[in-house]
Order: structure tokens, then C-alpha cells, then sequence
């Protein structure tokens, strides 16, 4: 799991064509500090696996459904990229949960400077919008940000220099392509609130043959749940109230 905060700046130095696959060498000093065959490396907000590693670069094979599905495929020699190791257990979650999976991709559509940050409009596909909304969290290019809008086909964040100075979004231009991996814990909501329902979409957990919520109700209707014999509310109470 990542957190969205990157830590360094890294670069693509040798693409390697595989076929249905491709390898990336990649030079990034912080991130290649302890780093050994099999560990997790987010680039530009994809989780890669470490094949190995030599000095402060690190090698990684790209499966065809990632190069499908993020924009990894469109980065050359020289291209930089944005480097995070996974969160420690116990450590500061800096950002919100990653996961390093990405969901789709964006372009970014226009940028409008201001005296200390800058505002970034990028695209959203139509099937990722509903998990965005205003002041929640979205990861764009592996970094973890606030969304200031959130349009039907766009959203909006702001960002601080340190952001522009140390990531790939300060010097992207409209028309270049981002990594999105909306908010987890959205998608796992809807699931859940999918599975509460029959295949005509209505509500089916806890509903009686007549379609009434039952759940907690007795005979009559009446709401029984936590209720002793003179219908005052008994949950957690002891005998004595």
C-alpha cells in the first residue's frame, strides 16, 4: 500500500520491447536505498515489481494490461516519473490509501496559474466520475490529491509548489496523459451497497415478503429492537437503568 506522497523524481533510462510485455530501467536514488528483488515500487502511481537493481536504478517488467490501462506505455528514455516505496505499518499515512492500481487515465486539459499554486482541470472518464467528489481524494500520476471540482467529464485540483517543484504535474501541459486510481474505500461502498440489492435493483436485506423492512420489528410493525416489555429502550441498559 502507498500513500500518495512521492518521494522522489526518477527516470526512465532503457525501454525494452518484450512482445506482450515491456521492462523499464528506471534511476531513482532514494527509492533503490535497501531495495531487493520482489519489493513494490509505485511509478507514476503503478505498482511495479522490483526484478533488480544495480547501484540507484531498479528494472521492472510492464504486463500488456498495465501498459492498457495506464499510461506507462507512452514513456521514453528520459521521460521522469514519480517515485514512492510502499507505506511501513506504523508509519504516517501522509496522503490516503493507494493501492497502485490504476483505474484509468486523464489528460490534462488546462493549467491556470496563480501567485502560489496553480490549478489543474483534467479529464475524467465516464465510469470513474461517480467516485469523485468535492474535498475527496483522487491519485493522479501516483500522487495524492484533494479535488477542488468534480465535473461530470472533469475535476480540479490545486496544487503548492513543493508539488509542482517535486512531481510530474509541474511541468505536464494540456494534452499530456495521467494515471487515476480513485478512492478504494468508494468503490468497496458501492459493492457493498449493490449486494444489498436483488437483480430488480430493489432493496432486499432485511425486507419481508411484502417488500417492508422487518428487520428489528415486531407482529404489529412496531419497532422491537432494544425494547423491553413497556417498550422503553433496553439496549445496554442493565436491570437497574
Amino acid at each position: 500500500m502507498f500513500t500518495g506522497i512521492v518521494e522522489e523524481l526518477g527516470e526512465i533510462t532503457a525501454v525494452e520491447n518484450l512482445g506482450d510485455a515491456s521492462r523499464f530501467r528506471l534511476r531513482g536514488p532514494v527509492v533503490t536505498e535497501g531495495a531487493k528483488h520482489g519489493d513494490s515500487i509505485a511509478v507514476n502511481g503503478v505498482c511495479l515489481t522490483v526484478v533488480d537493481h544495480e547501484g540507484d536504478e531498479f528494472t521492472a517488467d510492464v504486463m500488456a494490461e498495465t501498459l492498457k490501462r495506464s499510461s506507462l506505455g507512452a514513456l521514453t528514455v528520459g521521460s521522469r516519473v514519480n517515485l514512492e516505496r510502499p507505506t511501513a505499518v506504523g508509519a504516517r499515512l501522509g496522503g490516503h490509501i493507494v493501492q497502485g492500481h490504476v483505474d484509468g487515465t486523464g489528460t490534462v486539459l488546462e493549467r491556470t496559474p496563480s501567485e502560489h499554486w496553480e490549478i489543474v482541470k483534467i479529464s475524467l472518464p465516464a465510469d470513474l466520475a461517480r467516485y469523485v467528489v468535492e474535498k475527496g481524494s483522487i491519485t493522479v500520476d501516483g500522487i495524492s490529491l484533494t479535488v477542488v471540482e468534480a465535473g461530470a467529464d472533469h475535476f480540479t485540483v490545486s496544487l503548492i509548489p513543493t508539488t509542482l517543484d517535486l512531481t510530474t504535474l509541474g511541468h505536464k501541459q494540456p494534452g499530456a496523459p495521467v494515471n487515476l486510481e480513485v478512492d478504494i474505500i468508494a468503490k468497496y461502498v458501492e459493492r457493498l451497497l449493490g449486494a444489498e440489492r436483488g437483480a430488480d435493483g430493489r432493496k432486499t436485506a432485511g425486507e419481508g415478503a411484502d417488500g417492508q423492512d422487518t428487520a428489528g420489528q415486531g407482529a404489529d410493525g412496531q419497532d422491537t429492537a432494544g425494547q423491553g416489555a413497556d417498550g422503553q429502550d433496553t439496549a445496554g441498559e442493565g436491570a437497574t437503568r
